[in-house]
């Protein structure tokens, strides 16, 4: 075996696909420059470990189950004027999450509240921390099928594993009671072990409606709330009006 497949045999066996993939043009780079050794190393050692972090932001992202690749820097701010754009920015650092803390986005129907839970739930898998999105009925679903297989207590140990939940439209659907106490379990799980992040269209005074039980909502927006960032996203649906103007494009071509 010459000494380049014993090379490259070597590198497969390291598990340094980068390495292998690029050590040749890398050579000749440095070669080129007359630069030494070292520098050959380094740069070569600099692009496996740039490929590894993107490979596992990469699973992060996948893993998550985002139903969009929605971004802070794609979020049409000028759409919602009175939203305190420095603190969405703030919250883009993902301190929360390390502190065990939860986020509320609250606001009437097409005002960027998903697109901003995904954007945060994105950038938290940039930054390492492991993340699982849901809408609150398919949540909801989950347990209900957990529950039938016998399978909570895996499903509720695969969601404590996450660093952030993302629970998307609850308030939209109403639930039943086995939904309802199936979410008010989860949330308990989560209670200071898994920070959440919430978007919802019902201020916390209609939360009843949405699970039927006072006693036990006031229990699950208690657990909610002891460290939480609530964020009122006012306005009209700029869906509407991105819509709206789209038809009055049309028309004044017409």
């Amino acid at each position: 075996m010459n000494d380049k497949l014993l090379l490259e045999n070597y590198l497969k066996m390291l598990r340094l696909p980068t390495f292998l993939r690029e050590y040749a043009q890398v050579a000749r780079q440095c070669g080129e420059k007359g630069e030494h050794h070292e520098d050959f190393l380094l740069q070569l050692a600099e692009r496996e470990a740039a490929a590894r972090e993107q490979n596992a932001i990469d699973r992060r992202l996948k893993e998550a189950g985002f139903p969009s690749n929605k971004e802070l820097s794609t979020f049409d701010f000028t759409a919602v004027p009175k939203l305190n754009k420095k603190r969405i920015l703030d919250l883009g650092r993902c301190e929360f999450i390390a502190k065990r803390e939860n986020l509320v986005l609250l606001g009437p129907p097409g005002t960027g509240k998903s697109h901003l839970a995904v954007a945060l739930g994105r950038e938290a898998c940039r930054r390492g921390k492991s993340v699982k999105f849901f809408t609150a009925a398919g949540l909801a679903t989950r347990y209900t099928e957990a529950r039938a297989e016998r399978e909570v207590q895996k499903l509720e140990a695969h969601i404590r594993k996450r660093d952030l939940i993302v629970i998307d439209e609850l308030g939209y659907v109403p639930l039943g009671q086995g939904s309802a106490e199936s979410l008010f379990n989860f949330f308990s799980q989560c209670y200071e072990r898994t920070s959440l992040a919430i978007t919802t269209n019902l201020p916390f005074s209609e939360w009843p409606q949405i699970f039927g039980d006072e006693r036990l909502t006031g229990a699950l927006i208690d657990r909610l709330t002891h460290r939480v960032h609530i964020v009122e996203i006012p306005g009209e649906s700029y869906r509407l009006k991105d819509s709206l103007k789209s038809q009055e494009g049309g028309e004044a071509a017409k």
